[in-house]
C-alpha cells in the first residue's frame, strides 16, 4: 500500500532515495522496484527495520544486474539526528511519521539538510478533519505509546516547508476507503480486531490493496477526493545554480 506516488517523485536510475521512518518498508520496497536506485530505509524501531528485511529477502530481485544496480540499506536511526551527510539524497519520503514526533521542526530541519539541490521530496500526514473524528471517537486511537501527538493543518505544514526554502509541487489525498475503516475501529475499540463488521471492512480493503478491481478502484478514487485518510504534499528544493 503506496501512499506516496513515486512517479509525482520522478525517481531515477542511480538515485538515493531515504524512506524516512520507514516502518515495515512499504515504501522502501516500492522505490527498490520501481528504479533501479539506492533505497534507504530508516526507522527508530528495530523490529520494523527486521520486518522490512524480511520483505527484501521473500522478493529477490532476479534481474540482470547491468548497468545501474539496485541496492537498499535499512537501519536504526533518530530523525532530529540522522546519520547522513549534508545534501546526500535526491528523493526522501516521510509518510505518516511528522504526527508521532514532538519536535516535528527538527525533524523538517534534518530533511532540507539532507536533501540535495533540485532533490524532490513527498510527506504524508493524516487528514485533519477525518483524524478529528478517530480522536473524537477513541482516546486509545492516538493516546498509546509512540502514538499520534497532533493533528495537523495541511497548509501550515506546507508554509513550514516553505519557510525552510523548500518549493510546493502538488497535493493529493489517499487511502479515501481505510477512513471509514477506522473510524469503525475507533468506535468499537481500536484494538478489537474481532469484531465481525471489522474484519469484514478489512478483507475489502485487503482485496482493494492485493487485487484491486475495477468497482472498487472507481469507488477509492472517490472517496480519496471525498475522505482521504492522508494528506500527501510534494515540494522540491531549488536548485542554487539555478
Amino acid at each position: 500500500m503506496q501512499t506516496i506516488n513515486l512517479d509525482y517523485l520522478q525517481l531515477q536510475d542511480g538515485q538515493q532515495l531515504l524512506d524516512l521512518g520507514c516502518g515495515h518498508g512499504r515504501h522502501t520496497h516500492a522505490a527498490y522496484f520501481h528504479a533501479r536506485c539506492q533505497a534507504v530505509g530508516l526507522d527508530l524501531g528495530f523490529d520494523d527495520i527486521c520486518v522490512a528485511r524480511q520483505g527484501f529477502l521473500a522478493n529477490p530481485d532476479l534481474e540482470p544486474q547491468t548497468g545501474h544496480a539496485r541496492r537498499y540499506d535499512l537501519m536504526v536511526g533518530d530523525a532530529l539526528q540522522l546519520p547522513f551527510k549534508d545534501q546526500q539524497f535526491e528523493r526522501l519520503i516521510c509518510s505518516e511519521v511528522l504526527e508521532h514526533i514532538p519536535d516535528y521542526q527538527a525533524a523538517l530541519s534534518e530533511i532540507w539538510r539532507i536533501t540535495k539541490p533540485g532533490g524532490r521530496i513527498g510527506i504524508s500526514v493524516p487528514h485533519r478533519w477525518p483524524e478529528k473524528i478517530c480522536w473524537l471517537l477513541s482516546d486509545d486511537y492516538h493516546n498509546t505509546p509512540g502514538g499520534h501527538v497532533r493533528i495537523f493543518n495541511a497548509a501550515a505544514l506546507r508554509a513550514d516547508f516553505e519557510a525552510l526554502g523548500f518549493h510546493f509541487e502538488r497535493r493529493h489525498l489517499s487511502h479515501g476507503l481505510h477512513t471509514p475503516y477506522w473510524w469503525l475501529r475507533c468506535a468499537v475499540g481500536v484494538n478489537n480486531d474481532r469484531n465481525i463488521f471489522v474484519r469484514a471492512y478489512k478483507k475489502l480493503l485487503e482485496i482493494e490493496i492485493l487485487k484491486n478491481p475495477p468497482v472498487l478502484r472507481l469507488i477509492s478514487k472517490l472517496a480519496d477526493r471525498l475522505m482521504g485518510k492522508s494528506v500527501v504534499l510534494y515540494f522540491t528544493k531549488p536548485d542554487q545554480k539555478a
